[in-house]
């Protein structure tokens, strides 16, 4: 008889005796045993990258923005011999391109080990090829991606769905994050569900909005990560790996007789997925008290206008619903977190059944195309679902899509207040754009830039700096001594320009007694304090248009004050 537990788990170690990479400015130091917090206020990044250390043996990488620092982590923890939860180190490998990373992900999976990645934009698109294989295949493992735009007519480092959207017939499943703390989380459900579905999981969040957002969010420890992870899911992935003890052919190539029959043949893996994804997430949340569904609706029970997102928008919607609710109206916002495998039925039962007018916001631009991906994914879900014998609504909802936050382009409450009352209108405008003034094709909505929903005691600031003089790096240490050494919650976010180095930044702070749900930036109007780190930007930059009356103003000048 063989152990099949030998070699699975080191079940040697004492609680909590990993060691856990800190989330000071030293990368390298290490936090001694039972010394991890489970608060901490990391960037989106970091949260995911954890995650991802701790449950793989494999982790191959090329760098692009802005995914770049989740296989930095990853290096610096290997290199200063962080172990994983199975008691060994990843091995962390640089390959020459993306293309290679995937490839080298592709054969570590062959060999039963778990495995992963981290990339973006172009750098996805080369890992096609190899999803394709992967999914075929039904090999678990999950790519974690910060969602970037695709060059098209230009190039942008900036995030919006693009490049998810282009991998979504691959067969991987795609799960979406929308903050900080959902990316942690999700990071960790992905995993579990891929094992347990054999589905490879595609899990994104949006690029530099969620992934160079720093946020105070709770983060699982050891115990909770372990306990989300079948030890039968990763014994049953051992076992299928290629090996001439137990030889297994895989990878033919087929002619016209079979080949139909072996693509359809993974039906039934995609039919039990999302009820798999469920319950991975009931799961999490009975360990963690953070309760997750494939499509989450808040808003009035009895709304008849709504909103369905995914992505860092999805928390602007929601919390803009809640805003419009307390203040008389009925409308909801429904947030997408599993998009593949599309299920009709959980989403047929996540909205109200009084809706009459639904806007599908998409974060990419199809050209050519009926309409964007998300768009058309809930027109063909209602469709079926007017057409079954249970119909869920008396009448068949208006539908209406539109575009936002392209290449990061701001997406603010306003603009949600601006969508629910075109929604109002007898013939809304379908196909919109939303947060840009389109002068061509006219299809653009008016929004009041004024408009704010943010509470008083929110304390805001914003910082104007030089890239490279040190202010992005002197504000991240003080929102995360904020966020770790007080109670008020903290949110950090940095506007860098493509340009970089020598390029002005914009440091977006909030700090306060309550939860921070606000992926935006700080409005006109809106900043208690306002610094300027470099005297010649106020010739060429408003900084004061953000600053609310009685604002403390703090200028770096050349110049000594008069009389000293």
């Amino acid at each position: 008889m063989v152990d099949e537990t030998e070699g699975l788990f080191d079940y040697s170690y004492s609680k909590n005796s990993f060691a856990n990479l800190g989330t000071g400015t030293d990368v390298y130091s290490l936090i001694t045993e039972n010394k991890m917090p489970n608060i901490k206020t990391v960037d989106g990044n970091e949260a995911v990258a954890h995650v991802a250390y701790r449950l793989n043996e494999i982790i191959s990488i090329y760098p692009i923005t802005p995914s770049t620092s989740m296989g930095e982590f990853s290096d610096a923890w290997s290199a200063a011999g962080v172990k994983n939860i199975w008691g060994t180190v990843p091995l962390v490998t640089e390959m020459q391109s993306e293309g290679g990373a995937a490839g080298a992900i592709h054969g570590s999976l062959q060999t039963g080990s778990l495995a992963t990645t981290f990339t973006a934009s172009q750098g996805l698109l080369l890992m096609i090829p190899n999803m394709y294989r992967i999914a075929g295949e039904l090999n678990a493992t999950v790519f974690h991606v910060a969602a970037r735009a695709l060059a098209a007519a230009t190039t942008s480092i900036y995030g919006d769905h693009s490049d998810v959207m282009a991998t979504r017939s691959t067969g991987f499943s795609m799960l979406s994050s929308r903050s900080v703390q959902e990316a942690h989380d999700m990071a960790l459900i992905a995993q579990a569900a891929s094992l347990e579905g054999r589905i490879p999981v595609l899990h994104f969040f949006d690029g530099f909005r969620t992934s160079h957002e720093v946020a105070k969010i709770e983060y699982l420890t050891d115990e909770q990560i372990r306990e989300m992870i079948s030890p039968e899911a990763v014994h049953a992935h051992r076992r299928r790996a290629l090996s001439p003890e137990h030889p297994f052919i895989r990878g033919t190539v087929q002619n016209a007789d079979v080949c139909f029959q072996e693509r359809e043949a993974v039906n039934s893996f995609y039919l039990k997925f999302p009820d798999i994804v469920q319950t991975v997430m009931d799961r999490f949340a009975t360990l963690t008290g953070r309760a997750y569904r494939l499509f989450d609706y808040v808003g009035a029970a009895d709304a008849e206008r709504v909103i369905v997102c995914m992505g860092s928008g999805a928390e602007t919607v929601e919390e803009t619903v809640r805003w419009i609710n307390a203040r008389g109206e009925k409308v909801g916002a429904l947030t997408v977190h599993l998009y593949r495998p599309f299920s009709v039925k959980h989403f047929l039962s996540a909205l109200p059944k009084s809706v009459r007018q639904i806007a599908i916001l998409d974060r990419t631009k199809e050209a050519g195309s009926v309409g964007e991906p998300l768009y058309l994914d809930v027109i063909a879900a209602l469709g079926e679902g007017m057409q079954s014998k249970n119909a869920p609504f008396a009448e068949m909802p208006r539908v209406i899509g539109g575009r936002y936050g392209l290449a990061s382009k701001e997406f603010s409450p306003a603009m949600v207040k601006s969508i629910f009352a075109e929604l109002q209108k007898a013939e809304p405008k379908n196909h919109f754009t939303i947060g840009i003034v389109d002068d061509v094709t006219h299809i653009s909505l008016e929004y009041d830039p004024a408009f704010s929903i943010e509470e008083e005691e929110t304390i805001r600031c914003v910082f104007f700096g030089l890239g490279s003089d040190g202010t992005v790096g002197a504000n991240k240490n003080s929102i995360k001594i904020i966020g770790e050494e007080t109670d008020n919650f903290a949110q950090g976010y940095f506007v860098y320009d493509s340009k970089k180095s020598g390029s002005v930044t914009i440091s977006h702070l909030r700090f306060g007694p309550h939860p921070l749900r606000a992926p935006y930036l700080i409005g006109q109007g809106e900043a208690g304090f306002v610094a300027c780190h470099l005297f010649s930007l106020l010739e060429r930059i408003d900084v004061l248009k953000y600053a609310r009356q009685g604002a403390t103003f703090l200028l770096n000048s050349v110049h000594p004050i008069a009389g000293s």
